[in-house]
Parts: structure tokens; C-alpha cells; sequence
């Protein structure tokens, strides 16, 4: 089984295509097949489908759409395997059901594998190795998760959890690239993110030493002063001391000393990692 959920949600067995149009049934399969061959408990499928106050026939009718889904899997079944059927595919198991991909491929657990590597390298100072690695994790994304199913609890926490990990790969890929020397690269991609994200400190502190690196001073300091005044109308919050550290730097160095300023801010606004940065997004 092959499954993607790192944009629009495709799950194909034998090459088929089991993701069923109608809603309902694919909210159930767009959270069995992000935990697959883990057992997703019924209370939690009932909640993803009508929340805190599901109906009476909630248990009934999710054994309908789990029908559904299997007479999908028992046609993609046809002419494979004949000894395994739709139930060994979707499964039954007290409490819940599990999507047995029976080793098939996963777009956010090879994610999760490349980036591992790529946070590994950056720990070790390999910035080449560490930039491609995050890279090609990233590129496994083609837009937000599950951006064509209409989710419910259950699939929005999800959606935000994934998020926030692509955001911390896509926080570390800049930062290997920025100590690669690629800040004229960056600006592009930089300029549209912090808009995107604005409230985003790490983000603005790396916008601010791409611009301050490419002789771009004055609109390095316009770049802090309007995170600033976005955090305290926003948010009532002052930018961190690392941030702040970092706008005193570009304040008082010369053109001259651009490469050694943003040298040290990067592992200021950026060296507690990829698993505590902080973010904060309006």
C-alpha cells in the first residue's frame, strides 16, 4: 500500500486508488492511513466524524463506511494476492481498526526519515549533508496535509501537528543553507515566508541575516522593527533577547563585517534546535 497525506490524500493498493469522494468515508480513511498498522480506536474515528456530540447510530454507521472502504480495497485486491482479502487489508481488532499497508510506502515516515538524517548531520556540522537531506524531506510535501479532506478534531490536530514539523525542517534547511553562505539565495523564499508566518521569530532572524549579509542593512533593521511592533500589537510581547541581540549587532556593525555578524546570529536566533524552537504564529 502506498500512502500519501503530505498534501491531497491518495492511499493505492496494488497501484489502485482506494481513497474513496464522498467525505465521510474519507476522513476514516485519511486517519487510518496516517497511523498505519497502528490501531485507531473507534472513539477516536467517532469523534473525527461528528465531534463532542456524535448520534446514536455513530458505531453503526462507521461500520458502514468502514464496508465502504473494503469493497474499495476488495477491487483493488482483484488479480493480486488472492489469499489476502479486504478485512486482512483493513482490519477489525477490539476497540479499533488498523490499515495494514503491508510494508508499503509512507510519505510522512519518509519525512520523518530524512529529516531525521538531516537534523543528525546538522549536529555534526555537516551543513552540505544536512541542507540536502531537509530538502528532499521537504519536497515530499505538494501542500498542506489532508489539503482535500474536510477534517474534523482528530484530523485538525493532526494537520497542525504536521505543520509544526515541516516548519522546524524547513527552520533548519535555511539555517545549514545560511551557514553555507546562500543568504542571496534565501531572500526570495525568505521575504515570502515571513509574511506568511509573522510572528515567526527564527524566520525573521535569518530574513534579517540574509538582507544584513547581502549589504542590505537598513532593510534588515525594518524587518525587526516590524516583527516587533507585529509581537506587541498582536501578541503584548517584546521580540526575544536572541533577537534582539541580533538587531543591536547589524545596528552597530559596518557593511564590512556583515559575514561575521551573521555568522554568530545564526546560532543565536537559531541554536536551540529543531525540537524547541520557539514559534509563535498569528
Amino acid at each position: 500500500m502506498d500512502i500519501d497525506v503530505l498534501g491531497a490524500l491518495a492511499v493505492r493498493e496494488n497501484g489502485i486508488s482506494i481513497t474513496p469522494t464522498a467525505p465521510k468515508p474519507r476522513q476514516v480513511l485519511a486517519l487510518l492511513a496516517l497511523h498505519a498498522d497502528q490501531v485507531v480506536p473507534v472513539s477516536a474515528l467517532i469523534e473525527e466524524l461528528w465531534g463532542a456530540v456524535p448520534p446514536r447510530s455513530a458505531r453503526t454507521t462507521l461500520q458502514t463506511y468502514v464496508l465502504q472502504l473494503r469493497a474499495l480495497i476488495a477491487t483493488a485486491l482483484e488479480g493480486g494476492d488472492a489469499e489476502r482479502t479486504a478485512k486482512d487489508v483493513l482490519v477489525t481488532l477490539p476497540g479499533g481498526y488498523l490499515l495494514n499497508s503491508g510494508g508499503g510506502t509512507s510519505d510522512v515516515k519518509e519525512f520523518d526519515r530524512l529529516a531525521a538524517l538531516g537534523y543528525r548531520a546538522m549536529d555534526a556540522g555537516d551543513f552540505p549533508h544536512a541542507a540536502q537531506r531537509l530538502r528532499e524531506a521537504l519536497a515530499l510535501w505538494s501542500g498542506p496535509a489532508f489539503a482535500d479532506v474536510h477534517g474534523g478534531v482528530q484530523l485538525d490536530m493532526e494537520t497542525r501537528r504536521l505543520e509544526e514539523i515541516r516548519l522546524c525542517a524547513l527552520d533548519q534547511r535555511i539555517e545549514a543553507d545560511l551557514k553555507l553562505g546562500r543568504h542571496r539565495e534565501l531572500l526570495a523564499e525568505l521575504t515570502v515566508l515571513v509574511s506568511r508566518y509573522r510572528t515567526h521569530e527564527n524566520l525573521h532572524g535569518q530574513f534579517m541575516i540574509a538582507l544584513h549579509r547581502s549589504g542590505r542593512r537598513g532593510e534588515a533593521l525594518d524587518v525587526y522593527q516590524r516583527l516587533r511592533a507585529t509581537l506587541v500589537r498582536d501578541l503584548g510581547l517584546e521580540p526575544s533577547a536572541a533577537l534582539r541581540r541580533l538587531q543591536r549587532s547589524i545596528l552597530m556593525a559596518g557593511p564590512e563585517s556583515a559575514a561575521a555578524v551573521g555568522k554568530a546570529a545564526v546560532t543565536a536566533v537559531t541554536g536551540t534546535g529543531p525540537r524547541a524552537d520557539r514559534l509563535v504564529r498569528a
